[in-house]
């Protein structure tokens, strides 16, 4: 025979009810059935409690509420007939005894806690009935006549011997369909109404299957199982298949209400599986619970956690060395009624904290203060120290005791994150590691946790972009095409959480749809630099990744903000690379100390690989000597395009039409562009370099960067007859004109250079760039860099490059 329980979810609704005739109904075996009250009813009977306790009249609608629910119940689900008829006067009788409960708890304004516990009892004794009467050839059992309990410390426990011995003489022989009633017990001596405590029915069930030794006990629930963690929280969160009784228990104890946590203990000791099945999916396979795990290769098997935590500590220098202190701690906590769930002590001895519920707090801190009032007075002892807001966390499984380095991994991943632990506690079975964290990063904590331990069918990187001009929009084009390969190849997750223009922003923290980007951006509220950032520290995603595509110095002075609160930084923007070497090293500086990454590849070169071979080049001990460029891929198509048909000022307007140029050419003929990729590259290559330190040899007059854009396309046809002289000279000479950027012994320099044959600027095509490094390694043959340097895409490509580097992919 088997053991199945059915709580207030599975009996809440006629859909659900139904569903609990179909599941018993087709059992091919003898089968228990234990049920909750019908989903709210137990609380309901609470609340009414206290308006008639109150002398509130509301509880006479309060009541007559759940008396109509159960009969549109019995309405909805039981045939008309003699037994239906039976039902109502059962149900009738019992709401009527109910009925003069209250109305004495409101004439005598008392509510004892033996009529409290009497009171709730009828949720079950009403519910079973019903069920009872619905399910084919099912035999009802008034569970008060077998689960006994008695008062031990002033509260009532389990009688377990007599309540074993009544359970098996009360199934002496077991009818094909047995119906109890979850929760209720009497006690042994008085026979007086108690209870087994809010989720008491599954106890009840536990302690019927343990007594007659059933094959299984099924806990019948709204859930699929025990879950990774809470999917409410993470949306990657999956069942898992097989739980040992202690990991089961673990994960009870630190807030997954899957099952009542005393309800393993007795099944555990007779070897007895649980198994939890959803009520509203019966088909799904669902998570067994039992002694031996097969293909047990996971060290974390799930992640718990508990809201609403106050961490109390103990101190003082009184307690070193001392004997007893811990003992009076838990003593006075204990006869208070106050629970403990986490404990974690200094080494020294000189200070204990433990982890209590907020409603808790303030009795826990008056009672130990009393406990040490003397110790307190003298100095010897500190008054009790009270932190709310905080959560508490449970990392479950077995396994970890067999995996060295898995604390060390945990607590890495929530620095790398920015989430500071302040406190922490593992036993010696290094079945649970425990640890409190602020509750506003409970949800981030959750989920870098799930990430970094494989839980996740995939990784996550959410993403904030910033700028969907042309190298932003191509950006979003490119992931858009690549998110289900990466999902599928790569199990790498994409998920857009931040969308902003320069006037509009859209932010989603489950993603949002790629496809329809513009239309939700047009529709989005106005937005500004002040929103965009609170907006994406308010979110407090994990491993989240801001993307500047803009050339925005406000964007750009939002980096340091960013890498604080540990976001990874991706920038096509060249302002914070290239400004002050002082903002630059602290960009640096906070990425490396907050362990995330301050990434901008394409700042040089768009998605050329030369920061990172720099990179790679100074960190394996090479020293770069001198570094010799052609940035710009506007000049460089420009003096590439000019000729004896093509004069000067059209080629600078091709530039632009063709997309090279910014739509003020000047940019680009500035050479500011390139003498802030020189910088970067320099600092980039260990030297400390300004952009004021940068010697400019420009190829026009200062003149023509006055004024505004018109007058300068008007003005600009005035030097083509000198730029044609001096090409042809350069013809002549066969040498060619490139826009070199130049760094060897301190002095950088940019300028217009003319270059022979045999050298190898001489060659570069189109808009390319080109960079030669001189390095210990490589003095006597330059290492070379050639690719396209310009162009949306290739940007855009360069950007996503770094975004996957995040990744580690």
């Amino acid at each position: 025979m088997k053991v199945l329980k059915f709580g207030g979810s599975s009996v809440g609704s006629v859909e659900s009810i139904l569903n609990v005739k179909r599941i018993v109904e087709a059992q091919s075996e003898p089968v228990i059935v234990v049920v909750s009250a019908l989903g709210g009813i137990t609380d309901k009977l609470l609340r009414t409690s206290q308006l008639a306790v109150s002398g509130d009249v509301a509880y006479l609608t309060a009541f007559a509420e759940m008396a109509q629910r159960h009969h549109d119940m019995i309405d909805a689900v039981v045939t008309p007939g003699a037994e239906r008829d039976g039902l109502i006067r059962v149900i009738d009788s019992h709401l009527e005894e109910l009925r003069s409960i209250y109305q004495g708890v409101y004439l005598i304004r008392d509510l004892s806690p033996k009529t409290q516990a009497a009171i709730v009892s009828y949720g079950e004794r009403l519910s079973s009935r019903i069920v009872a009467t619905l399910i084919d050839g099912a035999r009802w059992y008034d569970s008060r006549e077998f689960i006994k309990t008695e008062v031990k410390g002033g509260r009532s426990l389990l009688a377990s011997e007599l309540t074993n011995d009544l359970v098996r003489r009360t199934w002496q022989d077991i009818p094909a369909v047995s119906l109890v009633p979850g929760f209720i017990s009497t006690d042994a001596e008085s026979g007086e109404v108690t209870n087994l405590g809010r989720g008491g029915s599954d106890y009840t069930a536990s302690i019927i299957a343990a007594a007659l030794n059933a094959s299984v006990l099924e806990i019948w629930t709204d859930v699929d199982g025990f879950m990774t963690a809470d999917p409410r929280v993470i949306s990657s969160a999956y069942v898992i298949p097989e739980l040992s009784y202690i990991e089961a228990m673990e994960l009870c104890n630190f807030g997954a209400k899957v099952v009542y946590p005393p309800t393993i203990y007795p099944v555990c000791v007779k070897q007895i599986p649980i198994l939890i099945k959803n009520t509203f999916n019966p088909d799904a396979p669902g998570t067994i619970i039992k002694s031996d795990i097969v293909d047990d290769t996971r060290s974390i098997k799930g992640i718990s956690s508990i809201k609403g935590t106050t961490l109390i500590t103990v101190s003082g220098l009184s307690m070193v060395g001392v004997i007893g202190v811990n003992r009076r701690i838990f003593s006075v906590l204990a006869e208070n009624g106050i629970s403990v769930f986490m404990v974690s002590q200094a080494s020294s001895e000189n200070s204990t904290s433990i982890g209590v519920r907020d409603e808790d707090s303030d009795a826990a801190c008056r009672v130990l203060n009393e406990e040490f009032a003397k110790e307190i007075e003298t100095g010897a002892m500190f008054r009790m120290q009270a932190e709310g807001g905080l959560a508490t966390v449970a990392v479950v499984g077995e396994n970890m005791k067999h995996t060295p380095g898995i604390a060390g991994k945990l607590f890495g991943t929530l620095g790398r994150s920015g989430i500071s632990v302040i406190a922490c506690a593992q036993g010696a079975s290094e079945t649970n590691i425990s640890f409190v964290v602020d509750s506003q990063y409970l949800r981030k904590t959750l989920n870098v946790i799930h990430d970094a331990f494989f839980l996740s069918e995939y990784q996550v990187l959410n993403l904030f972009l910033c700028g969907v001009g042309t190298v932003g929009a191509s950006l979003i084009e490119q992931l858009a095409s690549q998110q289900e390969k990466l999902m599928r190849e790569q199990g790498l997750k994409l998920n857009v959480v931040g969308l902003a223009s320069s006037r509009k922003a859209i932010f989603a923290r489950e993603g949002i749809d790629l496809a329809t980007w513009r239309e939700q951006l047009a529709a989005a509220p106005e937005s500004d630099t002040s929103r965009l950032r609170d907006e994406v520290i308010g979110m407090n995603i994990f491993n989240s990744v801001f993307v500047d595509c803009t050339a925005s110095p406000d964007v750009a002075s939002l980096y340091q903000d960013f890498l604080q609160h540990n976001i990874n930084v991706v920038a096509a923007n060249k302002i914070a690379a290239s400004s002050d070497y002082a903002t630059y090293h602290e960009l640096k500086t906070t990425a490396q100390r907050r362990g995330v990454k301050f990434l901008f590849e394409t700042n040089v070169g768009a998605g050329l690989p030369i920061i990172r071979t720099i990179n790679d080049l100074i960190h394996s001990g090479d020293k770069i000597l001198r570094i010799e460029a052609v940035l710009s891929g506007t000049l460089n198509f420009i003096f590439n395009t000019i000729s004896a048909d093509i004069p000067f000022s059209q080629t600078v307007r091709m530039a632009k039409d063709e997309g090279y140029a910014e739509p003020d050419p000047r940019i680009d003929l500035s050479g500011t562009d390139v003498i802030r990729k020189l910088v970067i590259l320099a600092r980039e290559a260990g030297y400390r370099v300004e952009q004021a330190d940068v010697e400019a040899d420009l190829f026009i007059p200062d003149s023509l960067f006055c004024g505004d854009v018109a007058a300068f396309w008007q003005a600009l046809p005035q030097l083509d007859a000198d730029f044609e002289r001096r090409r042809q000279r350069v013809e002549a000479d066969g040498k060619r004109w490139r826009f070199v950027a130049r760094y060897e012994n301190g002095h950088a320099s940019v300028g217009l250079a003319e270059i022979p044959e045999n050298h190898p600027f001489y060659r570069l095509e189109g808009s390319n760039n080109i960079v030669m490094l001189t390095t210990e390694r490589y003095r006597e043959y330059p290492m070379l860099i050639q690719g396209y340097g310009a162009g949306a895409s290739v940007t855009a490509a360069g950007v996503f490059a770094d975004i996957m580097s995040i990744a580690n992919i």
